[in-house]
């Protein structure tokens, strides 16, 4: 059986591809559990300080969850269904959400359910031209699972992410663009060179601090302003001996290019 992850990993970028191209990268079980797995292994592993996910094949990014085996699971009754389905879509859209290594997606095409959920909880998306999103969940009378009933809102806002929620209908990369769900939209021949160009221009900087930054954005982001800023102190606090922090002082005071560990230049 083919793996339902593909790795490729160069200069400190782990490319991750979702597998099932035959089933339009959709998010079965074992697919969901192997790239948490990865996840895990990715976050201790120092040579990689990037992940770009995207999907194989032509057609999708992931057409969400694997409704064939998720109809199983109901089957079974509303604790398997929470169990299996629920409980693992959400971990994995939260473990993407609160990962302390940049995760770009680099949407290819379809991302409806569960793919759009994925692109709605990574830190950073861009969209080929030939992206399309949907919250399709309502066609089969159910709500999201993974987290669209809430980081969508968050970004969209609450009456346009209803809409979508509601109807079902699919909306185009322009529009996810105007929701802030991706930052850029890309002619799709330019989406896998467009992903990796903004990964190097994070890993030009320290990785502890781009860590710090995620880990304040992520923890802050539904707090009051008050408790944010007590995240973001913290997470200067845990910065303020690092060498990462004397070296960029000393880099800025010198007039030159730091130098961080692992560090990579556009140049």
């Amino acid at each position: 059986m083919a793996d339902t992850i593909l790795i490729d990993c160069h200069d400190g970028i782990a490319t991750l591809t979702l597998n099932r191209p035959e089933k339009l990268n959709a998010l079965n079980y074992a697919l969901i559990d192997r790239l948490l797995a990865i996840l895990d292994a990715i976050e201790t592993d120092s040579s990689i300080r990037a992940i770009i996910l995207t999907g194989a094949g032509e057609r999708a990014f992931s057409a969400g969850g694997d409704i064939y085996e998720f109809s199983q699971s109901v089957a079974q009754g509303a604790d398997v269904a929470m169990r299996d389905f629920v409980a693992r879509g959400q971990r994995l859209t939260a473990r993407l959400e609160a990962f302390r290594k940049p995760v770009i997606a680099a949407v290819n095409g379809i991302a409806f359910g569960g793919g759009c959920e994925i692109t709605e909880a990574v830190p950073l998306a861009i969209a080929s031209e030939r992206a399309l999103f949907a919250k399709p969940e309502i066609n089969l009378a159910m709500p999201p699972t993974f987290g669209g009933t809430q980081r969508l809102p968050r970004l969209a806002g609450r009456k346009r992410a209803l809409e979508l929620l509601l109807t079902g209908d699919a909306f185009s990369p322009q529009r996810a663009l105007e929701f802030g769900l991706v930052s850029q939209v890309v002619p799709h021949d330019a989406l896998m060179p467009a992903a990796h160009h903004l990964a190097r221009r994070i890993l030009r900087h320290s990785s502890l601090a781009a860590a710090s930054i995620l880990t304040a954005v992520t923890r802050g982001i539904n707090q009051s302003i008050a408790e944010g800023l007590l995240i973001e102190g913290e997470q200067f606090a845990r910065m303020a001996p690092t060498a990462d922090l004397r070296e960029g002082l000393a880099a800025w005071i010198e007039r030159r290019k730091p130098n961080y560990p692992g560090s990579w230049s556009l140049d």
